[in-house]
């Protein structure tokens, strides 16, 4: 591969392979720099305004592998020279090592891009989501058909039929798409800031949201609250709705998920809270669109009131993320109820949530803000390595119809920052974000949002002391596939975990209830595939070893992709393992 380094003195290729170390293409550069350079002082940076440029020396022994590095990667140098006719400067210790050195530098380029990962001494190399791999290949192109306008054959093209690129305004206003795709967003950005043809001049194009004061500012002042300066207090936030969404749509792989989900507002009248897990794929309805596919919801520790729910401790947190993702699943989102029976004895509920009272309140808003910086988007195209979160917010409640609906939403790359800064707060007002006060720890920036007043007029308005939620608000569309096909295949209820409050609490006896069926192996494994029962035997029990826990995910694996003969072979040899047997005597026994 080709690894090019940008300095003063020109821009140079060298090759590499993964496993060549960093040092020895340092040495390669060399050469052909100026004889006066003080080896030295050399730099690296991956970001051409060198903001988090280090000494060469700190990657001597680290390979292109470690690294990050990828064909077509652009590395900067800065050096200082030495006095004239010297030639090169030799350092004392040539590019020594730099113990516990946890960086990472990255780039990639292709025919028409090229992403960069900045280096960064607080984290380890990361790979982005597969999704994100593919959709990052692919130009979105929204192709037209051939209009009366135009005036060629059909092997031509012309401006009333190419092809538009997939933030094009008059097709969002045509298809009443009020969000672009983050991968959409991201190739416009790319459009506006870098030219195809001149891929050593790359900026990255997306940037997390600050809003805190510098407090290591080198202006010659002492740190806020002592000093202050133009270049460390942030700039006034004007804020926007987001045009971009992480996440285009919502997809429930079956409608039992948020059946049994609902179940427990219906035995006990207390509101529910749980974590979807599910997988991210393409969604074709929107350019270059992403859906997040839920599988299952792992209910979290909770005390549940009329009113609301009040989390708990989560001590295990690591064992059931680790089970999810040793199947291939990934926390995708929350989902809670806000239900409240009509009284009418028809099923029906109390419409909460309308365009005169509030969607999501300022504490959910928060709430969700909190759960995204949890899961963070592993992104190649913004300066940190991470943008925003694909996380999703889901709620539960009346419609106006007076029926149970799901509405979907995420919390904007704004009010992350906001709340990073710990700028805002909860307010009494659902609708309403309040603006936390300046103090000694705290530097608050004027904050301004545009609104529509009485007289149709669009005015800027002060964000102080309160503000609206819709502005750090995104809005998402959800449902369910035309043809269910879940991960899990399981259409036994087995008891959900952190029940106990309504007397649903897993034993021995549901297990053996459970498996209580006909010598089948396609009924055995079916019955296999369930997230809570996975939960239960893996997790709580401790009866089965590794072997065993492999051989059962797997098993799931197989099935949940579609491979179920597979399965039944591995179902045999789960059948007759030593755990397995055990487990089953357990069972039978009663303990």
């Amino acid at each position: 591969m080709i690894i090019r380094f940008r300095s003063k003195d020109g821009v140079f290729r060298v090759s590499a392979e993964p496993s060549t170390k960093f040092g020895d293409l340092i040495q390669q550069v060399c050469p052909k720099l100026s004889s006066s350079v003080n080896l030295d002082t050399i730099k690296v940076s991956s970001d051409p305004r060198h903001t988090d440029e280090i000494s060469a020396s700190a990657y001597h022994d680290k390979t292109a592998a470690d690294l990050g590095l990828e064909n077509g990667a652009m590395l900067f140098l800065t050096y200082a020279n030495t006095t004239a006719g010297s030639g090169h400067g030799v350092p004392s210790t040539p590019f020594s090592k730099v113990a516990g050195t946890g960086t990472s530098i990255s780039g990639k380029s292709d025919n028409t891009s090229m992403k960069t990962v900045p280096i960064n001494s607080t984290r380890t190399v990361s790979k982005q989501l597969e999704i994100d791999d593919e959709l990052d290949k692919d130009k979105g192109l929204i192709k037209r058909k051939k209009t009366q306008l135009c005036r060629h054959n059909d092997r031509g093209m012309c401006e009333y039929c190419s092809p538009l690129p997939p933030w094009d305004k008059s097709y969002q206003q045509e298809h009443n798409i009020k969000h672009i795709s983050f991968h959409a967003y991201v190739d416009e950005m790319n459009a506006q800031i870098n030219k195809e043809e001149s891929l050593s001049s790359y900026i990255t194009p997306l940037h997390d949201s600050n809003f805190e004061i510098d407090r290591h500012c080198t202006n010659g002042h002492e740190p806020w609250p002592k000093g202050i300066c133009s270049k460390c207090q942030p700039s006034a936030i004007s804020l926007q709705i987001q045009k971009f969404r992480m996440v285009d749509h919502v997809e429930f792989q079956d409608s039992e998920i948020v059946n049994n989900f609902i179940n427990a507002w219906r035995l006990s009248g207390m509101q529910r809270i749980g974590l979807m897990f599910g997988s991210y794929a393409r969604y074709d309805k929107v350019p270059l669109g992403i859906k997040a596919k839920v599988q299952t919801i792992y209910e979290l520790p909770q005390v549940d009131r009329e009113d609301g729910v009040m989390l708990q401790k989560w001590d295990d947190e690591d064992k059931v993320l680790k089970l999810a993702s040793e199947l291939n699943l990934v926390p995708v989102g929350i989902i809670f109820t806000d239900l409240m029976d009509a009284g009418k004895g028809d099923g029906s509920v109390i419409c909460k949530r309308h365009k005169s009272s509030f969607f999501l309140s300022s504490l959910e808003l928060i709430f969700a803000v909190k759960w995204q910086l949890k899961f963070p988007n592993i992104c190649h195209w913004s300066s940190s390595g991470k943008f925003s979160s694909k996380f999703v917010t889901c709620v539960i409640s009346g419609n106006p119809s007076g029926e149970i609906d799901i509405e979907a939403y995420q919390a904007s790359e704004s009010a992350e920052g906001l709340v990073k800064a710990d700028l805002i707060s909860p307010s009494t007002h659902p609708s309403q974000v309040f603006v936390n006060e300046q103090n000694d720890k705290r530097y608050v920036p004027d904050i301004m949002y545009n609104m529509v007043n009485e007289y149709g007029l669009e005015v800027k308005k002060n964000g102080k002391p309160t503000f609206p939620v819709e502005y750090l608000l995104v809005s998402l569309t959800h449902g369910f596939p035309e043809k269910s096909s879940p991960f899990f295949k399981d259409t036994e209820k087995f008891p959900i975990e952190n029940r106990n409050y309504i007397d649903e609490v897993p034993t021995m006896s549901d297990i053996k209830e459970h498996f209580n069926i006909p010598n089948d192996p396609a009924v055995f494994i079916s019955r296999l595939s369930n997230f809570h029962l996975l939960n239960y035997i893996l997790d709580n029990l401790q009866v089965l070893g590794a072997k065993d826990r492999e051989l059962i995910l797997k098993i799931v694996k197989e099935l949940g992709d579609g491979e179920s003969e597979k399965s039944k072979t591995d179902a045999f040899a789960l059948l007759e393992s030593p755990g397995w047997k055990s487990l089953k005597m357990i069972v039978d026994m009663g303990y």
